[in-house]
């Protein structure tokens, strides 16, 4: 493209984002507008790394629930991200390719197209989920093999954790499975456990999620653990003190070390079984009474819902992104339950990357940098407005179109899903060329009419096996049918395999 790429995985509770051929390795903005108690002022995304006081602040976020809602903050956060500052881009002359969450809304989506064609008058853009680049990137490559056309993709991030099943790079939409548990959860409990037995915290979101990445770690034996927290703190190998701010030396907090001299007027907050239990929840949503399975039953069951002579290899390609995948013993853990859940002829791979949290704008950044995101991926802004959101529409084919796909399938589902097993196991061209053969013939037999074809990185979803799928037939069922896409499942069996 001749025109600069700007690459914005605009997550919920950063923004990683760069330009191609300039920023291999993204710059990391905190999504949210803040204001300190202490000096009174207020700092957008990448200025509040000027904030001299993290006590107290008040949080603004633009995304609520896992969607983006409050498109005044956002675009504050934008406005400093493209200026000087940070960028210093002229978006009339720019491309943009950014994230959006999954299932996400029709209206949110038009409103998208709104503020990047009307208030940035970007020259085109491209939106697409997480895990649609994810494919793209090096997460699944192993040297001398072919990439796995089979893949589960575990996206653990700020609201939400989905667990996104893909077949030659499209998304199974039916089979996706969310599970409400996130880094906000985590860090509100951390907050609620230490305000009930130390220290009052609740009005400390900064530090408080600075703790929960410090000290926090998901247990591979929780009962021994828990007995442990037992002993006393002084021969507990768990119990680990961090260090308050002062607002002199010590301004965002720290682990002590065991060197450290403490001063009178240091505030030292004791972590016990609170390292441990608060992850937990990634595993136990019970614990808290979220009437939901854990991750390793959401897995099993999204695995379920796929085409049966295809699940060996998507237990084999299970990989893990999304800032609680930095979790200590996050992949130990979710191995052992999986072993415990998978048939007992199938392995179990799980694959995780250097840094879980920017892996989708560096896979978005290699599909760019190899020219594999050409023209025809985008929306440019003459067609925007020509003909408003159609092309968007058109073009970004969301799980909507599984739907759509739904209502114009064969009567006999299973016949169908044996069908789209077979040409999936060929080659990649001969699969999607395979599957867009059954659509049309599906459609004849229903007497639809013609069904546009999946397009990458990551559009329209493809049907895969049985289950049943979300329908929305306007803003408020769609909402409801996102709010469905929970987990629940099981199954049995063992296997290993590290990348």
């Amino acid at each position: 493209m001749q025109r600069q790429l700007i690459i914005l995985d605009n997550g919920a509770s950063t923004i990683k984002v760069g330009i191609l051929n300039k920023d291999p390795e993204p710059r990391i903005i905190t999504n949210a507008v803040v204001r300190s108690k202490g000096d009174k002022m207020s700092y957008f995304g990448h200025e509040i790394a000027l904030c001299k006081d993290y006590s107290s602040l008040h949080y603004r976020l633009p995304f609520e629930k896992g969607y983006l809602v409050d498109w005044d903050a956002q675009k504050a956060v934008w406005d400093g991200i493209f200026s000087d500052e940070v960028l210093g881009v002229d978006t009339t002359q720019s491309s943009l390719l950014i994230t959006e969450p999954y299932f996400n809304l029709p209206n949110i989506q038009d409103v998208y197209d709104q503020m990047i064609f009307e208030e940035y008058e970007f020259s085109s853009y491209h939106r697409c989920t997480p895990a649609s680049l994810i494919p793209y990137g090096q997460l699944f490559s192993q040297p001398g093999l072919p990439p796995a056309e089979c893949t589960i993709v575990v996206d653990s991030g700020f609201s939400f954790t989905h667990v996104v099943p893909m077949i030659d790079g499209k998304i199974v939409w039916n089979a996706v499975k969310r599970l409400d548990v996130g880094g906000k959860l985590l860090t509100n409990q951390l907050k609620e456990l230490i305000s009930f037995r130390q220290w009052n915290m609740m009005d400390e979101t900064y530090i408080m999620n600075d703790v929960k990445e410090s000290c926090c770690f998901v247990s591979t034996n929780y009962m021994q653990d828990t007995e442990t927290c037992r002993v006393d703190p002084k021969h507990n190998p768990i119990v680990q003190e961090y260090m308050l701010p002062d607002l002199s030396t010590n301004r965002k907090g720290r682990i002590r070390h065991p060197d450290d001299i403490i001063a009178e007027s240091d505030q030292i907050l004791v972590m016990n079984n609170e390292r441990f239990t608060v992850p937990e929840l990634l595993f136990r949503p019970d614990d808290i009474g979220l009437d939901q399975a854990g991750l390793p039953a959401t897995i099993s069951h999204s695995i379920s819902l796929l085409p049966r002579d295809l699940q060996g290899m998507f237990w084999a390609n299970i990989g893990l992104i999304g800032g609680n995948a930095n979790f200590q013993g996050f992949r130990e853990r979710l191995m052992s339950e999986l072993q415990t859940l998978a048939p007992v002829d199938y392995e179990v791979g799980i694959y995780e990357c250097d840094n879980p949290i920017t892996e989708a704008y560096t896979s978005a950044y290699h599909f760019a940098s190899e020219d594999g995101l050409t023209g025809h991926h985008f929306v440019t802004r003459a067609e925007y407005l020509e003909s408003g959101s159609n092309p968007s529409r058109r073009k970004f084919r969301d799980w909507k179109v599984y739907q759509e796909y739904e209502k114009e399938k064969p009567a006999n589902a299973k016949e169908a899903g044996t069908s789209f097993s077979t040409t999936t196991t060929n080659a990649r061209g001969s699969g999607t060329r395979g599957r867009q053969q059954q659509q049309q013939q599906s459609q004849k037999e229903s007497g639809g009419g013609d069904q546009p074809t999946s397009q990458a990185p990551g559009g329209q979803g493809v049907a895969g096996g049985s289950g049943k799928s979300s329908r929305a037939r306007s803003t408020r069922t769609a909402a409801a049918a996102s709010a469905s896409a929970t987990s629940a499942g099981a199954g049995s069996g063992n296997g290993n395999r590290r990348r």
